[in-house]
């Protein structure tokens, strides 16, 4: 995806700590998805303002955080999301990589479960004083 020039402030955009409150994140993380090319905010000398666009885009970021996507794996949702223009939605492509990651986090919790088994057999073993 490449890094599109900045758009004049629209009425609404909001600051840094703006949007940093209404999502959760500090600006230190805004920053940082400012400088992975994620949210492209209007500078104003110091100032940075965020559109719609960038909230919705970090939206998407958080999302792709919480589930566990690396930032390289949300920044190519972004762009199956949407291109230089405008929106793309590859709707097809962004659902079969949410159903890889949800067949990922499946295994790894079937692996925990039986993990934990074995732990929860070796503290009884051990409670009963065998080993």
């Amino acid at each position: 995806m490449t890094a599109e020039p900045a758009q004049p402030p629209a009425e609404g955009d909001l600051t840094i700590s703006q949007v940093s409150r209404e999502f959760g994140v500090t600006p230190r993380a805004l920053r940082f998805y400012e400088d992975e090319g994620l949210l492209m905010p209007h500078r104003e000398g110091a100032v940075r303002r965020y559109s719609n666009r960038d909230r919705e885009r970090l939206s998407w970021i958080v999302r792709g955080k919480s589930v566990g996507f690396s930032i390289a794996e949300i920044r190519e949702l972004i762009a199956l999301r949407e291109d230089g223009d405008g929106p793309r939605n590859d709707w097809a492509e962004i659902m079969a990589r949410c159903r890889a990651r949800i067949d990922q986090l499946t295994a790894q919790r079937w692996e925990i479960e039986r993990t934990l088994m074995e732990l929860g057999a070796a503290v009884a073993l051990l409670g009963s004083g065998g080993l």
